[in-house]
C-alpha cells in the first residue's frame, strides 16, 4: 500500500448481496468485477467461498478474466476452534479459492466473544492470532476486520486492543475497525481511530454500516484519524440499512479531501458504475442519491436556475461533469422565465429572448400544474406545448370518437374494447381493439387506427405507466395524474395526463406519446420545417 494514499475495498459482490432483496448470479458477479476493475477498485471482496457453492464458483471463474488492476479478495471467519486451525474448513476454502487477498474477521468486543462463541479472552486471542498467521503462511494478504470494534473498544478497551495486537502478531497487513451495527457517531469514529493507530504498528481501515445514517461521515472521519483503507458498496447496498456508500465516499475523498488514492479512479464513470450496479440487481436507481442520482443536479425553482445559469457554483457543490453526472432544469409551478428558456435551448428552439413568450408559457405551465399536471417527470410533454406556443407542432391526428367498453363477472372473467374514429389529413380511421385492460385496448386501438398513416409507431413500446391521485378527499370522484413512459428502443420519453377519468388521462399521455415520436421523426427527416 502506498503511504498517503488510500485503499478502496468493494464489498459490493459479498456484504453488499446480504441487502434484502438482492441476488446476484455469478454472471452478474463477473460483469460487476469486470466494471469494478475498470473503475479503479484497488480490491474486490467477491464472496465467500466456504459459506455457498455459487461463491466457490465465482472464485473459480475469476481467475479466468484478466483485470487490469483489481486484486481479488476471498471472506471468511477465523477458525471455529483455536487447536484446529489447520483443519478448518472455512480456512481452507479460503485457501482454495487462491484469492492474492483474504479477508476474515473476528470478534473484538468481549460481550460477542463470550456470548456468541463462548470463548474466554484467551481462547479468542489465540484463535485470531493462529488464523491470521495460518493463512500469511499460505501467501495471502490478510485484511483483519474487526468485527464490532466501536462497540467493543467503547465497552472494554483493553480486550478490544488485545484482539487487533493479536492479529498484529500473526501477521496481518491492515487492521480493518469495523462498525458493526452502524451506531456509532463521527467524533466517536474519529477518535478512536486515532487512539487506535497509536496501539498498532500496521495500516488502519474503516468498515462502517448505515444505522445510523452515517456510514460516509463515520469513513470520512476515519480517514480524516489516520484510516488508509476504506471498506464499502456501490450505491450502499447491504444488510439491514446497508453500508457505507462508495458512490459518496470516493468523491469525497477525491474532490472534497484532496486524497489520493491507490489507482487512480475513472471519477468520470462513477454515474455510469452506480447505474450498472442498480440495474444489474435488478433495483430502481435512487434519484435523489447523492453526487450519481438523476436528481443530484436537478434544478426546479425559478431563482435557482436563474443563478445556475448565470454561475452553476451557486447551487452545485461540484461540476457534476467530474462524476459523469448532467445538470438538469425542470418545468414546474415553481418555474420561472430563467427555467423556460433553459429547456428551450435544451430542445433546441429559439425563442430570440422572447420576454413576453417566455412569461405566457411560464403562466401557462403554471395554470396547468395547478391543474394536476407535473412536466419535471414529463418532459416530452412540455416540449409539445413549447412547440405548439411556437407555432413548431400540430397534431398529427384528431380523435373524433370514442368508446371503451369493460365488462367483468363474478368469475372474475375481463374483457375490454375500444372504439375510435380518428382524422388524419382528412382521412377518417374507424376502427377497434380488445386489451388486457381499458387503457390497453385504447392504446391497442389507437396503434391500429394509426398504422396506415404512420407504420413508425410500431417501434414505439410503452414500458412504464404510473397512476398518481392527486385529491384523495375527493375519493373515487378525485383527479388522477397518469404518467406514461414510452421507449422507441434508442430514446426514452414521458408524457402526462389529467382527469376525473382515468381513460381521459391515459389517453392524453398516449396521444402525447405518439405525437412526440411523430414529431422527432418529422424533426430528422425536414430539419428545417422545424
Amino acid at each position: 500500500m502506498k503511504t498517503n494514499f488510500i485503499e478502496i475495498f468493494d464489498t459490493t459482490l459479498r456484504d453488499g448481496t446480504q441487502g434484502e432483496g438482492i441476488n446476484l448470479s455469478v454472471q452478474d458477479k463477473l460483469l460487476i468485477t469486470q466494471r469494478l476493475d475498470e473503475f479503479g477498485i484497488d480490491i474486490i471482496e467477491g464472496g465467500w467461498p466456504g459459506s455457498n457453492p455459487k461463491d466457490e464458483e465465482y472464485f473459480q471463474k475469476v481467475k479466468q478474466i484478466k483485470l487490469n488492476h483489481a486484486k481479488i479478495c476471498a471472506f471468511g471467519s477465523t477458525a471455529r476452534f483455536p487447536n484446529q486451525v489447520e483443519t478448518d474448513p472455512n480456512l481452507l476454502a479460503l485457501i482454495k479459492a487462491e484469492s492474492e487477498v483474504v479477508s476474515i474477521f473476528g470478534k473484538t468486543w468481549q460481550f460477542h466473544s463470550e456470548v456468541g462463541l463462548g470463548l474466554t479472552d484467551d481462547e479468542n486471542e489465540d484463535l485470531i492470532y493462529k488464523s491470521v498467521k495460518f493463512l500469511k503462511d499460505n501467501g495471502r494478504k490478510v485484511v483483519f476486520d474487526a468485527e464490532h470494534f466501536f462497540d467493543g473498544f467503547k465497552n472494554n478497551k483493553a480486550f478490544a486492543t488485545k484482539m487487533i495486537q493479536a492479529a498484529e502478531r500473526g501477521g496481518a497487513d491492515i487492521i480493518v475497525l469495523c462498525d458493526t451495527n452502524g451506531g456509532s457517531l463521527p467524533q466517536e469514529v474519529s477518535s478512536i481511530v486515532y487512539e487506535v493507530k497509536t496501539l498498532v504498528n500496521i495500516p488502519v481501515g474503516i468498515h462502517a454500516h448505515n444505522d445510523g445514517e452515517l456510514a460516509v461521515a463515520n469513513s470520512l472521519a476515519a480517514v480524516q484519524a489516520g484510516a488508509v483503507h476504506v471498506q464499502g458498496t456501490i450505491n450502499g447496498v447491504g444488510e439491514r440499512c446497508g453500508n457505507a456508500n462508495l458512490s459518496s465516499i470516493i468523491p469525497n475523498l477525491v474532490l472534497k479531501l484532496a486524497k489520493n488514492t491507490n489507482i487512480d479512479v475513472n471519477l468520470e464513470h462513477l454515474t455510469s458504475v452506480s447505474n450498472f450496479v442498480f440495474e444489474t440487481m435488478n433495483l430502481v436507481p435512487n434519484t435523489r442519491a447523492a453526487f450519481v442520482g438523476n436528481s443530484a443536479f436537478a434544478h426546479k425553482g425559478g431563482i435557482h436556475v436563474s443563478a445556475v445559469l448565470k454561475n452553476s457554483k451557486m447551487y452545485e457543490h461540484i461540476d457534476p461533469t467530474l462524476i459523469g453526472n448532467k445538470q438538469r432544469v425542470l418545468v414546474s409551478d415553481l418555474s420561472g422565465q430563467s427555467n423556460i428558456k433553459y429547456k428551450a435551448k435544451e430542445f433546441g428552439v429559439n425563442i430570440n429572448g422572447d420576454k413576453e413568450l417566455s412569461k405566457r408559457l411560464v403562466n401557462h405551465i403554471k395554470s396547468l400544474e395547478y391543474s394536476g399536471y407535473q412536466f419535471d417527470g414529463a418532459e416530452a410533454s412540455f416540449e409539445l406545448i413549447l412547440r405548439s406556443e411556437m407555432n413548431e407542432f400540430t397534431p398529427f391526428f384528431k380523435m373524433l370518437e370514442s368508446k371503451v367498453n369493460v365488462t367483468f363477472d363474478h368469475r372474475k372473467q375481463e374483457s375490454s374494447e375500444a372504439v375510435l374514429k380518428i382524422e388524419v389529413d382528412g382521412e377518417i380511421e374507424h376502427t377497434a381493439a380488445n386489451g388486457e385492460g381499458p387503457v390497453n385496448a385504447l392504446d391497442n386501438a389507437l396503434r391500429k387506427a394509426l398504422t396506415r398513416f404512420y407504420p413508425e409507431i410500431a417501434l414505439i413500446k410503452l414500458i412504464d405507466y404510473k397512476v398518481r391521485v392527486l385529491d384523495e378527499k375527493d375519493g373515487t370522484a378525485a383527479k388522477v395524474r397518469v404518467l406514461i413512459q414510452s421507449s422507441d428502443g434508442n430514446e426514452t420519453w414521458t408524457t402526462v395526463g389529467v382527469s376525473e377519468n382515468i381513460i381521459e388521462a391515459s389517453w392524453q399521455a398516449l396521444v402525447d406519446s405518439i405525437n412526440y415520436k411523430l414529431f422527432n421523426i418529422k424533426k430528422v427527416n425536414s430539419p428545417k420545417a422545424i
